[in-house]
């Protein structure tokens, strides 16, 4: 494998990592670490290493080019602490998120064994051992506990995943996208005997390939590598890129919109909202295409016994705060497990809680898109899946009545070369909210990625007092919620390559704060948004309004910090820049007022962006119809988020499942 940076920038990188970690001891040599940047950044290459290597040298001079690394390492920390961790320049900040990509390739290190992923290996790795975790397959289990073994008999078969070679010259329908829209509608088109070819741009992954090594499989499942940002890199955004799209490395989570009992009672009408703006859609026929998502991935809430450490600590820390609340708002808030299609749960094949949701079900107990709906099209109803492929563009031809109508998809197989494949019947687009919005452009259909809209997040982590609760890590990722009206929170937690990334904090006390693995109990806020972004030049740009989104962002950055100290959070360390914690003696209200003038001052993150190509009855307001039909064309559908024509402010997953349900299960779109 070529070395992706030059010798001065692997130079830099040393230096840069051990004024990190100044303060701390290192349980691997910064040599090491380099070499796991160096391998992540080899794996996930393309227009996201172009940046990092144009980042490190726009660095390197900011802190003072040669001079930084011939400095001492005490000196090398004073000038990060100066130029990078306090400053208030958008671009310094911008360059002060390159500790994440140090710390998550210090604590992400993994010990390579025989096989890809091998947990034997790495019982000894020093530095799991260092912060106190313990891999899934040496973690003491009780009697009551889900055994960690795979679920055998969900996978898609190889013999109908594709190649160049075998792909054929046409095919009825083109679905481009492999994820929650492109999988449901897939399937329900090829169930109406149609010929289906799926084009899926990142790799076929099934379950039993999946490891726990998490730094590789960020890079081979993750949209670059998950350091997908906004234009202005303030937004990190996660995608997958993979055979069943961000079904495969997300946390499972399916809320309705609007579901009585499980949404605050004071939420907007999100379906009511739609039609307000000029996309009016059936609510009944909308929640029974819910109804039967939900029945075929066992969308059920989960078990709480995999959620035993975070998932009770907010709703607990909820009840405790809401008690002393006189806010009516706060008081009608509802509290509650998630709905998962992890599973199912309370059957043999329930979640195993091991922890790595994020990097992909190793066990096959997900009820994903690859294993549910991708599968069956191709078993029973004759579908293939042509996977490492870039759709590039629509071409078009002129149909009876004056429309465009699809005639072939232009693609970039694997090797670069190119190949048309010809569609019969006509086209279906659900790359997600970025992809399709960039396709459908390079397609010329106009008014595409505009008014994109975010589920904002952004992690609170707390210390609690030792011997509480066991260790934290050793449970689902995301367990529980509370839905506030206006944002929501929800339970969180990490294997230790991502908890060291979104672990506010530098030097030692980002080191002092991951050795207390086991003792940090954390949770994330949610809030809407709405329609702050466009896809411009092929890249996402966003920016919160100031009057709106930063004093939500402030309030519910407080609420969750005032929850864990009512939960009994010795401190705090909300996702800040500059890595501040917060007591329980401290003006908490205030204290945000301060450290958030702008949102470079704190680290925010969406796996969830929808809009880009609304829906909305008039062509000159949406891109689609209210069908999902692409207005002005016979045979082109979106059946993504990217349809939603404002945000829905919950996580995305089954309502994007509902969107390809309802426009493709109802009927026959192609007739």
């Amino acid at each position: 494998m070529t070395a992706p940076f030059n010798f001065g920038q692997l130079r830099f990188l040393k230096a840069l990592t051990e004024a990190l970690f100044h303060g701390a001891d290192m349980a691997i040599t910064p040599d090491q670490v380099v070499t796991n940047v160096c391998d992540l950044f080899a794996k996930v290459g393309g227009t996201k290493l172009d940046e990092i290597r144009l980042s490190l040298t726009a660095t390197e001079v900011v802190l003072g080019g040669p001079f930084f690394t011939e400095d001492d390492v005490a000196g090398r920390a004073d000038k990060l602490r100066d130029r990078l961790q306090n400053s208030q320049i958008d671009l310094f900040q911008d360059m002060a998120r390159l500790r994440g990509i140090i710390y998550a390739c210090y604590y992400g290190h993994w010990q390579p064994g025989l096989e890809p992923g091998d947990q034997d290996a790495n019982t000894a790795n020093p530095v799991h051992r260092q912060i106190g975790f313990t891999l899934p397959k040496f973690r003491q289990r009780g009697n009551y506990d889900v055994p960690l073994t795979p679920v055998l008999g969900r996978e898609i078969d190889p013999a109908h995943i594709l190649d160049a070679n075998s792909l054929a010259a046409e095919y009825d329908v083109i679905v481009i996208g492999s994820g929650a829209g492109g999988g449901v509608a897939a399937h329900n088109i090829a169930a109406r005997g149609y010929k289906v070819l799926i084009v899926e741009a990142g790799p076929f992954y099934p379950s039993h390939a999946i490891t726990h090594h998490e730094l590789d499989m960020v890079a081979n499942l993750y949209k670059h590598g998950a350091l997908q940002t906004s234009t202005n890199r303030d937004f990190v955004v996660f995608q997958g890129r993979c055979v069943g799209g961000s079904s495969t490395i997300n946390n499972g989570i399916c809320l309705r919109v609007n579901e009585a009992g499980r949404t605050h009672p004071d939420a907007q009408d999100v379906l009511a909202k739609w039609a307000s703006i000029g996309a009016p859609v059936d609510a009944a026929a909308f929640h029974a295409s819910y109804d039967a998502v939900q029945a075929r991935l066992g969308i059920a809430p989960i078990e709480p016994r995999s959620g035993r450490h975070n998932g009770p600590h907010l709703i607990e820390g909820w009840r405790a705060y809401a008690a002393a609340s006189s806010d009516p708002r706060e008081r009608r808030a509802v509290t509650d497990w998630f709905a998962k299609n992890f599973g199912p749960p309370n059957t043999v094949n329930a979640c195993a809680y091991c922890g790595y949701c994020n990097s992909g079900c190793a066990y096959g107990r997900r009820m994903g898109i690859a294993q549910t709906y991708l599968p069956d099209a191709c078993r029973d109803h004759g579908a293939r899946i042509l996977p490492n492929t870039k759709a590039d563009r629509i071409v078009w031809q002129t149909a009876y009545d004056g429309r465009r109508e699809a005639e072939a998809v232009k693609l970039i197989l694997p090797d670069g070369s190119k190949a048309l494949v010809r569609a019969r019947v006509g086209v279906v687009v659900a790359a997600g909210t970025i992809a399709s919005s960039k396709l459908l452009d390079r397609s010329d259909i106009d008014g595409t990625g505009y008014q994109v809209s975010l589920n904002v997040a952004s992690p609170v982590v707390a210390l609690m007092p030792d011997g509480i609760g066991g260790n934290a890590w050793d449970e689902d990722q995301m367990s529980s919620y509370v839905d506030c009206g206006d944002f929501l929170l929800e339970s969180h937690f990490q294997p230790p390559m991502s908890m060291a990334s979104l672990m506010p904090g530098w030097f030692g006390d980002h080191a002092a704060r991951m050795k207390n693995f086991g003792r940090v109990h954390s949770a994330g806020i949610l809030f809407p948004a709405d329609r702050r972004g466009r896809v411009k030049d092929g890249k996402l740009n966003f920016r919160l309004d100031v009057q709106d989104d930063l004093p939500m962002l402030r309030r519910a950055m407080a609420t969750l910090t005032k929850v864990h100290f009512a939960a009994g959070a010795l401190e705090c360390y909300p996702a800040l820049a500059k890595g501040q914690k917060v007591t329980p003696g401290m003006d908490v209200d205030a204290f945000f007022r301060d450290a958030i003038r702008e949102q470079d001052d704190v680290t925010l993150s969406s796996s969830h962006p929808h809009g880009g190509n609304a829906m909305n009855e008039d062509p000159q307001h949406g891109v689609v119809d209210l069908d999902c039909r692409v207005h002005e064309t016979t045979n082109v559908f979106v059946t993504d988020a990217s349809v939603f024509p404002s945000c829905i402010r919950v996580n995305a997953q089954w309502t994007t499942m509902a969107m390809a349900q309802y426009a493709t299960g109802r009927h026959d779109p192609f007739r």
